[in-house]
């Protein structure tokens, strides 16, 4: 029987490696998300938005008031700082959810992007915001 070997040198070992791997996923600026859900439940009633901006500034709508936040991005860590937005009241039920988005967005450390092309922002612990590109 015959057996054949083969060697390789490290380098041409690595450049042979470096040609399957995914180049590393980076969080896209200057693009629109659409917020789809919240933890557990689904936005209703109301459009929330989030664009992250090249200055290291979020920015959106929370389904009644513009925000905006610092936030800092190192490969799939994400951190977002104190959320300010304006002060206009509507509904309860908006007020609610824009209050529960702000809040999540406190808790936010992490992010990925799902099978389904949904950007995800993940707390410490339970489920994330799911966002959408936003079309148009």
């Amino acid at each position: 029987m015959l057996r054949a070997t083969f060697a390789a040198s490290p380098a041409a070992l690595a450049l042979a490696l470096a040609g399957c791997a995914a180049p590393p996923l980076a969080l896209e600026q200057e693009r629109t998300y659409r917020v789809e859900w919240i933890g557990v439940l689904p936005v209703e009633r109301s459009y929330l938005t989030i664009t992250f901006g090249a200055d290291d500034r979020a920015y959106g709508t929370g389904g009644c008031n513009h925000w905006f936040a610092g936030y800092g991005v190192e490969g799939e860590i994400l951190r977002f700082s104190q959320v300010g937005s304006t002060r206009r009241l509507c509904e309860p039920e908006v007020m609610e959810q824009e209050q529960r988005f702000f809040e999540s967005l406190r808790q936010v450390r992490r992010w990925d992007l799902s099978p389904l092309d949904e950007l995800r922002l993940w707390p410490e612990q339970g489920k994330p915001i799911r966002l959408k590109v936003e079309q148009g």
